[in-house]
This record gives structure tokens, C-alpha cells and sequence, in this order.
């Protein structure tokens, strides 16, 4: 087998009991890194220390780690505009932390299932109303009895993306209105 020290530097090949040998003289452990390469490969190392630093990565890297939470609302195809409003207000909330998603869920009951155009068209106008904020990540479909649609938030770039065209619309009626009155004065 082929010996590499922990500095990194060649041991060259060797047999495997003068391999365990100089480990031990170290006072490390021998570990095999490529089993398959002829001569197979082994490292001496502190092992306990290697599993350490391993572990202690992992939990680096799962501390940075974005998670993403999806919340859901649930509708029905005859809900009211006031408790239309209501669940509105929860989306627009539940979309102000970047980090959620939501879950638009219409459900449907007995007859109401024949007019999945109504259901449809009351996805569409939650859509249209956090257009602002947020973009459709999954299209309205039905799904048994639910017709669902995923909505995901906008990043801050892409809001005042979309902000900006609607000021300039503004000071160009502003400057048109203004011109107007000084044709008829």
C-alpha cells in the first residue's frame, strides 16, 4: 500500500504491518482514503480529530442554511370579499419574510367542483393582488377536490424593479397634465 504522513508528504509503498508500524511509532492512526487506486492508499492521521473537524463543518454549513417555510390558506370557491380580504392580508404577511412561501389552496365541494373556472379565476385575482410582492412560482391545477398554487416573494431588486415603471408613468401624466393646462391658459 501506498503511505502518505500527515504533512501530506509520499511514504511511498510499502506492506500493510510496516504501514501500522510507523503509525503507531507517531503515535496516530492509519486510514485507509483509496481502496479501489492500486496500490490501495492509506493516510496517517489523528483520526478522532478528522471526524472532529468533519462534524464541525457540517455544522457550519448547516448554520448558514436558508430554510424555506410554506404556509397555507385555504379558500372556498363562494367566499366572501370581506373574508377574501382576510386571507389576503395573512398571504401579504406571510409573504413579508422572504424566507416563506405560500400555498393558495381552493377547496371544492360537491357541485362546485363542475365550475373549476370560478376556482381558477379567484387563484388568478390572488395573484393579480400580491403581484406587487410576489410571483407565481406554480400555475393554478386541481388536485382531486384542491386547486392549488404556490406563491414565492419577489426579491427586493425585482420590487423596486416593478416600482419604478409606475413612478415614471406618474411624472409623465403629472408633466402632460401640467402642459395641458398651460395650452389652455
Amino acid at each position: 500500500m501506498r503511505l502518505i504522513f500527515q504533512d501530506g508528504q509520499q511514504g511511498g509503498v510499502m506492506a500493510t504491518k510496516d504501514a501500522i508500524k510507523v503509525a503507531e511509532d507517531v503515535g496516530m492512526d492509519l486510514v485507509e482514503v483509496s481502496p479501489t487506486a492500486k496500490p490501495p492508499v492509506c493516510r496517517v492521521m489523528d483520526f478522532g480529530k478528522y471526524k472532529y473537524e468533519q462534524s464541525k463543518r457540517a455544522r457550519e454549513a448547516k448554520k448558514n442554511q436558508k430554510t424555506i417555510v410554506i404556509k397555507e390558506i385555504k379558500m372556498r370557491p363562494k367566499i366572501g370579499e370581506h373574508d377574501y380580504q382576510v386571507k389576503m392580508d395573512k398571504v401579504r404577511r406571510f409573504l413579508s419574510d422572504p424566507e416563506n412561501k405560500v400555498k393558495v389552496t381552493l377547496m371544492f365541494r360537491g357541485r362546485e367542483l363542475s365550475h373549476p373556472d370560478v376556482g381558477r379565476d379567484i387563484l388568478e385575482r390572488v395573484c393579480k393582488d400580491v403581484s406587487t410582492i410576489a410571483a407565481m412560482e406554480s400555475r393554478p391545477r386541481l388536485e382531486g377536490r384542491n386547486m392549488t398554487m404556490l406563491l414565492a416573494p419577489l426579491g427586493k431588486a425585482a420590487i423596486a424593479e416593478k416600482e419604478k415603471p409606475k413612478k415614471s408613468e406618474e411624472a409623465k401624466k403629472e408633466k402632460e397634465e401640467i402642459n395641458a393646462q398651460d395650452q389652455n391658459s
